[in-house]
């Protein structure tokens, strides 16, 4: 187990491998998580199969996530995370790095890079939206079934609003059993970074993003995917692709992560013309 020790009692948890291919094939993918994910979303197949391809590879979790250490104090903020993500590159180092971020960890990503990260490229899994009311709304009453139930009550209560299908037959008979849903501490993790997550400035300048950005959407993410809006922060952004799953919804990782795999290596070559 690795880990990015910050200060004392504040430490990341992280797993890197380098790249295998010579330059300018050497890149190096860095998953940025959403906030109810860790690092096992892209540590199976995802990153496998990028390694066997020759790619590097750094996933890692926010302090709040599991195997991260952080104090009772420490405001689990969208711009604490920002800061460690940056400063995680920093130690790492990883070549050529491409920003992958699902959902707010899209965001995350993009802020990053706008505050000095280095990478050549982004990918933006069901990331764009713009602020609201619908927005807010939405946010705060996740807040609410995570004081009541978790991340457990959150995730079995959102799911058939961002899943396909496919995943929701999977995950049905193992999701609804008898067990309680129970309500965490104050100082749990999750709960933590999801009240910090209330602070997020989803009015981002994305005209800044100077680099190739990938955009991937998911048909069946009926709550995070407006067409319309997509549309419209896809023309701030200089140099955008944008591709849509018909089989896939908001967690686009875990449920085609095959295609996903062609999808980032596709978008590599790009930076290889």
């Amino acid at each position: 187990m690795a880990r990015l020790e910050i200060s004392k009692g504040e430490a990341l948890y992280y797993e890197y491998v380098a790249p295998t291919a010579s330059a300018p094939e050497a890149k190096t993918f860095v998953f940025v998580n959403a906030l109810t994910g860790n690092t096992g979303m892209w540590s199976g197949t995802i990153c496998a199969q990028l390694h066997e391809a020759g790619f590097g590879t750094l996933c890692y979790n926010f302090r709040g996530q599991v195997d991260t250490e952080f104090a009772d104090k420490t405001a689990l903020t969208p711009s604490l995370i920002v800061e460690d993500l940056k400063l995680l590159m920093e130690k790492i180092a990883p070549p050529s790095p491409i920003l992958v971020g699902l959902s707010i960890g899209g965001l995350f990503a993009a802020q990053a890079f706008v505050a000095g990260a280095e990478a050549c490229g982004l990918v933006l899994i069901n990331t764009l939206r713009k602020p609201s009311q619908r927005l807010n709304w939405i946010n705060q009453a996740m807040v609410a079934m995570a004081k009541l139930g978790g991340g457990r009550l959150v995730m079995t209560a959102n799911m058939p609003m961002i899943a396909s299908p496919d995943l929701l037959a999977k995950m049905y008979d193992a999701t609804f059993t008898d067990e309680p849903f129970e309500a965490p501490s104050e100082n749990d993790g999750l709960l933590r970074l999801m009240i910090g997550s209330l602070e997020t400035n989803w009015n981002f300048a994305y005209e800044k993003l100077n680099v190739p950005v990938l955009i991937l959407t998911g048909k069946f993410d009926r709550i995070f995917r407006i067409e319309e809006d997509i549309a419209e922060l896809k023309t701030r952004i200089p140099d955008a692709i944008e591709k849509r799953y018909v089989d896939a919804g908001h967690l686009i990782p875990l449920e085609v992560p095959e295609t996903l795999v062609r999808e980032l290596i596709d978008f590599a070559e790009v930076f290889n013309d």
